[in-house]
């Protein structure tokens, strides 16, 4: 089952402390800084987290339609389908500083990302002879989602041949790729206006009757403490994790796309950070730190950055290099664990107390 090694309940219980100790709460109505907490929270809800989950959607939907063409020993069908996979794993990371709402509340995030998949699971159900649904796939949290169809599609040594792929797999992916898309829907259904309209939660901070946040501050915190979680996952599972137990623990090791997992859920903190999705510009966290503080606003761009490009910077596949090329796993790990205290010990006591 996946881990985070922070619990956000216990974050956000931090984050009401820092809120309700601060000097400048907002819950007056007097704020000055009212009208840019506004801002940036409508735009970080809107046209960040929610377009990114419509991205996601998106990207699903086409993977489903790459993987219902598919058929055995179509070998440029099944490119397709890894090309499809790979593009909706993206938007899908990048949306991971961000696990809170309905992907946390619904449980979607295990159904989507369970790893490592559980290939016993998986066997049990291939070799049962029943029908595979998704009411079959929903009933099996380790053996769906992304790592499940990774696995289908790659092959446990990443060079599976269409040629290889049986009547039962592609009965498991069709159902497999179902299911990833209707959670996907769930996510987008549930941030976007038309639908559970999540968002007002954060535009609405504040005001009487929400009953998301009681305060701007409040929402600000919530956003800082995903910031935090996924670095800490990042930098002491993600990466830590196959370092003390093997290759077995690593992340979309059978696409080798685990660097760019890992790239792309630094790219999610800085997309909250810039108010940035796909060349946006919007408000973001940089708008209230960078009039204050302007240095500890270029520190933590500068870690963002410095921590994809240690990442990026790993020779060759991250399984190759967990072996061969410690020292610059551990050098990106460095890098995150370094931005995730940044974002802890300075970003997060600012916002509380300005």
């Amino acid at each position: 089952m996946k881990k985070r090694i922070f619990s956000l309940s216990l974050l956000a219980m931090s984050s009401v402390m820092l809120v309700n100790c601060s000097n400048n709460d907002d819950s007056s109505g007097t704020d000055p800084n009212a009208g840019l907490y506004s801002e940036v929270l409508t735009d970080l809800s809107k046209d960040v987290i929610t377009k990114t989950y419509e991205d996601l959607n998106n990207k699903a939907i086409a993977l489903k339609t790459a993987v219902n063409a598919l058929t055995i020993g179509n070998e440029t069908a099944l490119t397709a389908v890894k090309e499809a996979w790979k593009a909706t794993r993206s938007p899908w990371e990048q949306s991971e500083g961000f696990l809170y709402g309905p992907v946390d509340t619904g449980g979607i995030d295990p159904a989507m990302d369970t790893w490592p998949v559980d290939v016993n699971a998986m066997n049990d159900i291939l070799n049962s002879g029943n029908p595979i649904t998704t009411a079959t796939i929903e009933a099996n949290v380790e053996a769906r989602g992304f790592h499940l169809i990774e696995y289908l599609v790659w092959g446990i040594n990443g060079n599976k041949a269409a040629s290889a792929l049986t009547a039962r797999e592609l009965e498991y992916l069709r159902a497999a790729a179902a299911d990833l898309q209707n959670n996907t829907q769930l996510l987008y259904d549930g941030w976007k206006e038309s639908g559970g309209n999540f968002a007002r939660h954060f535009i609405n901070a504040g005001n009487t009757g929400n009953q998301g946040y009681a305060s701007q501050k409040a929402a600000l915190e919530e956003i800082i403490n995903g910031l935090i979680t996924i670095a800490d996952e990042v930098s002491t599972g993600k990466i830590q994790t196959p370092l003390d137990e093997g290759v077995s623990q690593e992340e979309s090791r059978f696409s080798n796309n685990s660097k760019k997992d890992f790239a792309d859920n630094m790219r999610s903190i800085k997309n909250i950070y810039l108010g940035d999705f796909n060349g946006g510009t919007n408000s973001g966290l940089t708008d209230i730190v960078a009039p204050k503080n302007s240095t500890l606003d270029a520190n933590i761009k500068a870690k963002i950055d410095g921590a994809i490009a240690a990442i990026e910077a790993i020779p060759g596949t991250f399984t190759d290099a967990v072996t061969n090329n410690v020292p610059a796993v551990e050098n990106a790990r460095d890098k995150v664990a370094e931005l995730q205290v940044l974002i802890q010990s300075q970003l997060k006591p600012f916002i509380a107390n300005n």
